[in-house]
């Protein structure tokens, strides 16, 4: 939903489950450097609950991140929850943009999950469809009304001016991505409660879905199966990940049926996506959020799926000093879709 209304300094705002993120970048060459980021942890119970008293502190939070981020413009690019968005890419004829603009609006009611006059709808051509050359392709997003003016009313309600909302998965895919692939990725964003895929080709997302899965089901099925506390889980997942020799490999063990759910998911998604494109091979799976940072995670999904795996980089095409490097080093990899969203601009 790019509804950009003014040009300049800005910066991406992303309101995590467990943390608000903010990240201002400037242009460096043909890439970017950090300027400013911030960071602050928010209870889950904050982040789910729609009552005032839980806006007030979710609010005081973020104004707390963009305050110790030495950040002083009031122009930020917000990211909206893969659970409140819908994405989507459709077949249509090829036509001009113009006459797309023209007709798709008559054509939208049939591909989003949504009365047509309660989403707040966004499409951008994507070329040429892959697999009938009569066709083309386009991207398109979508979400309720009322959902886009709350949070709009919201972030506006702190002295902050949007001057763009975009849906979380295509904001990660911004900065995941490297950039001159020849083939088709499938990136996984693992957060605490679910995780945002995309299967993209020629730099734009051809698949997206979320997977109801994150960090939060491995504890879950840890504190279960181990009878321990949550914070002794979070521990084992973070510390020993999925090595069988750790631990005797109860953890492996203790998170088998859920892994198996999760990358059968992810299977289905690859399989989907050759059945729309039998000529595009998934060539790898790029892992970032917890998804990179649990060990031996990239090995487990990488045996389960058949495709190689590696660990994606947030911060690929940012200049980041040594100083920040080190101070962002154990929370690096949560910044994916910040990152993205503070990467808009007319060059990206």
């Amino acid at each position: 939903m790019a509804l950009v209304k003014s040009v300049g300094d800005f910066f991406g705002l992303d309101i995590g489950t467990n943390a608000v993120r903010v990240v201002q970048l400037s242009g460096s060459g043909q890439g970017w450097s950090l300027s400013h980021y911030g960071y602050a942890p928010v209870d889950t119970k904050t982040t789910a609950s729609d009552s005032p008293e839980a806006k007030r502190k979710l609010g005081e939070i973020i104004m707390t991140a963009i305050g110790q981020s030495g950040i002083k413009t009031r122009d930020v690019a917000i990211g909206l929850p893969s659970q409140k968005t819908f994405t989507t890419v459709i077949d249509v004829p090829t036509m001009s943009e113009a006459e797309l603009r023209s007709t798709i609006k008559y054509q939208i009611d049939q591909y989003i999950p949504m009365a047509v006059d309660e989403a707040k709808v966004d499409w951008v051509p994507l070329g040429q469809s892959l697999h009938d050359p009569k066709q083309q392709e386009v991207l398109l997003t979508s979400t309720a009304i009322s959902y886009a003016e709350e949070r709009l009313e919201f972030i506006e309600s702190l002295g902050l001016n949007v001057i763009a909302a975009e849906p979380d998965p295509i904001a990660m895919i911004r900065s995941l991505l490297p950039t001159g692939l020849t083939d088709a990725r499938l990136i996984v964003d693992m957060g605490e409660q679910s995780t945002d895929i995309a299967i993209t080709y020629a730099d734009a997302p051809r698949l997206v879905r979320t997977i109801p899965v994150g960090l939060g089901s491995l504890l879950k099925a840890i504190v279960t199966n181990l009878n321990v506390q949550e914070d002794q889980a979070r521990q084992f997942v973070l510390k020993f990940g999925l090595a069988p020799d750790r631990l005797d490999g109860q953890v492996l063990r203790a998170l088998e049926a859920t892994l198996d759910n999760f990358t059968s998911e992810l299977t289905k998604s690859i399989k989907f996506f050759q059945t729309r494109y039998p000529n595009t091979p998934v060539g790898g799976i790029l892992l970032a959020g917890y998804a990179s940072s649990t060990p031996r995670f990239g090995e487990y999904v990488a045996a389960k799926t058949g495709v190689k795996t590696e660990a994606a980089n947030p911060w690929q095409k940012v200049r980041v000093s040594q100083n920040d490097q080190q101070q962002l080093l154990p929370i690096m990899h949560e910044f994916a879709t910040v990152v993205g969203l503070a990467q808009r601009s007319n060059r990206s």
